[in-house]
């Protein structure tokens, strides 16, 4: 039995940049995310289609790649996507330089034309912002999804997303607005900025607390938390060496920074 949503696999994308000699790298996750822009009925919907990934992800560059499947069974195709044209720059930030998000337009013609196989997460329908997310009651504890291409993993001849699971590990502060990011116990790693985290769901809850039981977009990953040890030399005194692991956690920006982002996408990015 799923849990998540099949289409939810075909809405992230691996981002790479170009190496010497050609080659590419495969850097970072992103994912599609379309806002309602217009409502005629609940079958004739039409939505604006962004790429969103974090801000550390495109800075310094002028030019990245975005890998999907094709429909028909055949390798996965590499698409250029222009970071800067003319000196401008195509990508959008949030105004705070200290929210790590970044969005750039998508063109859903080219990649129908292209009989591309994609999806994209629905501003109505799938979204999970900061008020939703305390209505549905999420606390600490609760499973989640976390969706993207660690270490470079995207697959030989097609795109395949790793989907791993862990649990919320810290919501409330950001749940009352004092913070823009939560914190989740999942393993992250190098590869997996920009991925999406989606809710599990679930069917039973204690007493006092509702099942969250549909898959919801709440947030992006911006990276995971290092633990550091010291190593200090008894003769100085002083640092020598400094041993970094992965803790297990880390942090998460919340839907309500990325919507704002994509708000103000008028405003370039400085």
């Amino acid at each position: 039995m799923a849990l998540i949503p099949p289409f939810f696999l075909d809405c992230v994308v691996a981002i790479g940049f170009p190496e010497t000699a050609g080659s590419k790298k495969w850097n970072a996750s992103g994912f599609l995310y379309g806002k309602l822009v217009e409502d005629e009925s609940a079958e004739e919907k039409t939505y604006e289609l962004f790429l969103v990934t974090n801000r550390h992800v495109f800075e310094g560059h002028e030019k990245a790649f975005i890998r999907f499947n094709p429909k028909a069974d055949e390798a996965a195709r590499d698409y250029d996507l222009m970071l800067v044209e003319s000196g401008d720059l195509k990508w959008h930030a949030h105004p705070d330089l200290d929210v790590d998000v970044a969005v750039i337009s998508i063109n859903a013609r080219f990649l129908r034309k292209n009989d591309i196989q994609f999806n994209y997460f629905r501003s109505d329908e799938h979204l999970a912002d900061r008020k939703r997310a305390s209505e549905l009651g999420l606390t600490e504890g609760d499973p989640i999804f976390v969706l993207g291409f660690p270490m470079g993993l995207v697959g030989k001849e097609r795109s395949f997303v790793i989907v791993r699971t862990g649990c919320i590990a810290r919501i409330r502060d950001a749940l009352l607005g004092s913070s823009r990011e939560l914190l989740i116990d999942a393993p992250v790693f190098p590869g997996n900025s920009g991925g999406p985290v989606v809710t599990k769901p679930e069917d039973v809850a204690i007493h006092g607390t509702q099942a969250v039981n549909s898959a919801y977009l709440i947030g992006m990953v911006t990276s995971f938390l290092p633990f550091r040890d010291v190593a200090v030399s008894s003769q100085t005194g002083m640092p020598r060496i400094v041993f970094e692991e992965n803790s297990g956690l880390a942090s998460v920006l919340l839907m309500d920074s990325i919507v704002e982002t994509i708000q103000t996408r008028l405003t370039p990015v400085k």
